[in-house]
């Protein structure tokens, strides 16, 4: 079998490339190891940019979001018992966030592929990537049982952290860049109604927290907690009473305990891998670069590497050159480091570190204040927490 590009992860990424694609009448056959079912359930992300909505929405799977996604023109950030509104739309000229779950975004797409008769190959097994460099890739699979090779003229690797392509280029191929933070994220999906209508990121002396929404029925919230917390550890007793305290006491914001759906905990790092292409081969998203999430950027950010890869390869297809897939590295990784820069200073700048002493301490407390009294500061935060303008 062939097809033009072998897209393997049907992740936000893998999906939206494929759907991209097709609008530019390039055949492409998307692999994924589970289930449809796990893949449409799947807890993740849920802040969307400025940018991510658009491309939805212009690429004609946004309907139901444009419907259903809560948009929020500011947030608030709280420290030292009070609350500082930072007002989004005002500061960037009205550009604003969305909130609307990554598992509903995989849904639309799912469907949207489905209906134009897309091929999508789920539970797949033993996906392997070969003769990345050569001019004719081929990925070898099994389904059902049966053992299959797709070959193609390009393969993207959209599999995440933990995927395959990454692992088939040549050693030394990709230089890494990694660094562990030494804290996780505990999070839970709760049926409750969120305790603000715009998401609040709380800096405490116990940790920091996170007070943000899916619905207008369901919430999503974090604490902060040890690297190597043991969720057995945190029954909801204890969830509750944690995120009471470090939510504060603030008059008409209440936190209404509710039935727990979900727990988990994450761990916060940062990651990338480059350069993001290695002969026929290009990554994407998670297989390229992990950001922590204090910035709401991991599925951002993937959207706008498979903007720039659909951008490429329509390009390509069309006879227009080579010329943007050969600078799809470089155009993708210019965005990834600002990113980066910006959840590594949102992550800095809200979290307890174990190890910072009163000095330390005294600094972060000292930017929190400059950053809640100047109307620059805050501009910059608005500017790059609604999502930085493409790179075209």
């Amino acid at each position: 079998m062939h097809t033009q590009v072998a897209i393997i992860g049907a992740g936000p990424a893998g999906l939206l490339l494929s759907h991209l694609l097709h609008l530019q009448g390039i055949d492409s056959v998307v692999l994924e190891i589970q289930s449809r079912k796990h893949v449409e359930e799947r807890i993740r992300a849920g802040v969307l940019e400025q940018g991510t909505v658009d491309l939805l929405v212009e690429s004609g799977v946004g309907a139901r979001l444009k419907r259903e996604g809560l948009v929020h023109h500011g947030l608030e950030l709280r420290f030292g018992g009070r609350g500082y509104r930072i007002d989004l739309s005002g500061l960037t000229g009205g550009r604003a966030i969305t909130v609307y779950a990554q598992q509903e975004v995989i849904k639309d797409l799912i469907e949207a592929r489905l209906a134009a008769s897309g091929k999508i190959r789920f539970e797949v097994k033993d996906v392997g990537v070969h003769d990345g460099a050569a001019s004719a890739p081929k990925v070898r699979y099994q389904k059902d049982g049966v053992s299959h090779e797709l070959s193609c003229d390009f393969v993207a690797g959209c599999d995440g952290y933990r995927g395959v392509c990454r692992g088939s280029l040549p050693p030394g191929a990709l230089n890494f860049h990694d660094q562990d933070y030494p804290f996780s994220w505990l999070g839970i999906l709760a049926e409750t109604p969120p305790v603000s209508p715009e998401l609040i990121y709380c800096h405490h002396e116990r940790g920091f927290a996170l007070f943000t929404m899916r619905t207008n029925r369901l919430s999503r919230l974090y604490l902060q907690c040890a690297p190597d917390e043991d969720i057995a550890n945190w029954p909801d007793e204890r969830i509750w009473q944690e995120l009471r305290v470090r939510l504060g006491n603030h008059g008409d914001i209440a936190l209404r305990e509710g039935p727990v759906l979900q727990k988990g905990i994450t761990t916060v790092r940062s990651f990338v891998a480059e350069p993001m292409q290695h002969g026929k081969v290009f990554l994407a998203g998670d297989a390229a670069h992990i950001v922590p999430p204090t910035g709401a950027k991991g599925l951002n950010l993937a959207v706008a590497d498979v903007r720039v890869l659909a951008r490429a390869l329509a390009d390509f297809y069309a006879g227009r050159g080579t010329e943007r897939l050969e600078r799809y590295s470089e155009t993708c990784l210019r965005r990834v480091w600002r990113v980066q820069r910006f959840s590594w200073w949102m992550t800095s700048l809200l979290h307890r570190f174990p190890d910072a002493g009163p000095l330390s301490q005294r600094m972060q407390h000292a930017e929190l204040d400059y950053l809640a009294g100047s109307r620059a500061a805050m501009a910059a935060l608005a500017e790059n927490y609604v999502g930085l303008p493409f790179d075209d």
